[in-house]
C-alpha cells in the first residue's frame, strides 16, 4: 500500500507539493472559489522547475504563462462574483470559440516546429499541443467560460500519455485526477449556468 501511494504521489518533495497544490487548486475552481489562486501560484512555480528538468520546455514555458495569467484571472474572477462570493460562469458564443480553436491550431504548429528545430525537446509536437491547448483553456477559465472544461479534458488525456512516456508517474496520476475533476467541473458549471438562465 505504501509503495502504491509513493508511486501515485511521488517521492520528491517538489513533486509531492505540486501534486497537492494542484488537487486543491482544481477542487476550488470547480466550486467557483476565488481561493484557488494561492494554490495555483505555488503549483505553477514548482511545475516550471519540474518540466524544465525533464526537458519538457513547452510545458515549462506554459507554467510561466500560467503564473502571469493567474493575476488576470484573479482580477476577472473578483469582478464577476455572485452575492455568495462564488463566480458567475458563462457560455462562450460558438463562433468565438471556433476562432479561438483555429488560432490554437496555428499556435501549435508554430510552437512545435520551433521546439523541434531549435531545442532538444522531447516529443515537441505532443508537448506543444498540450501547451497551446492549455494556454487557451486557462484563458477561457480566467474569463469564467464553461468551454474551458472541454479543453481541459483534451489536455488531460494528452498529458497523461506524455507523462507516462516520460516516466513522470506522479504527474500522470495527477492529470488522471484532473481529468475526472474536469469532467465534474464541466457538469457543475453547465448546471449552474442553466440554473442561472432559468
Amino acid at each position: 500500500m505504501i509503495d502504491f501511494l509513493i508511486q501515485m504521489v511521488g517521492s520528491r518533495p517538489i513533486e509531492i507539493t505540486a501534486v497537492i497544490c494542484g488537487l486543491i487548486n482544481v477542487s476550488l475552481i470547480i466550486r467557483r472559489s476565488i481561493w484557488n489562486y494561492p494554490f495555483g501560484f505555488v503549483m505553477v512555480v514548482l511545475y516550471a522547475k519540474i518540466f524544465y528538468d525533464y526537458q519538457l520546455y513547452s510545458d515549462a514555458l506554459l507554467q510561466v504563462y500560467y503564473f502571469f495569467i493567474q493575476f488576470y484571472g484573479l482580477w476577472f474572477w473578483l469582478k464577476g462574483r455572485e452575492d455568495d462570493g462564488k463566480i458567475i460562469v458563462e457560455f462562450l458564443p460558438k463562433t468565438q470559440y471556433l476562432s479561438y480553436l483555429m488560432t490554437a491550431v496555428v499556435g501549435w504548429l508554430i510552437l512545435s516546429t520551433l521546439m523541434a528545430n531549435l531545442t532538444d525537446a522531447s516529443y515537441p509536437y505532443w508537448d506543444g499541443s498540450i501547451a497551446v491547448l492549455s494556454v487557451l483553456a486557462q484563458f477561457l477559465l480566467s474569463r469564467r467560460n464553461i468551454e474551458s472544461w472541454y479543453l481541459w479534458i483534451i489536455v488531460d488525456v494528452l498529458a497523461i500519455g506524455l507523462f507516462v512516456v516520460k516516466d513522470l508517474t506522479p504527474t500522470a496520476a495527477l492529470y488522471g485526477v484532473f481529468l475526472v475533476l474536469a469532467i465534474i467541473g464541466l457538469f457543475q458549471w453547465k448546471a449552474k449556468a442553466k440554473l442561472a438562465a432559468s
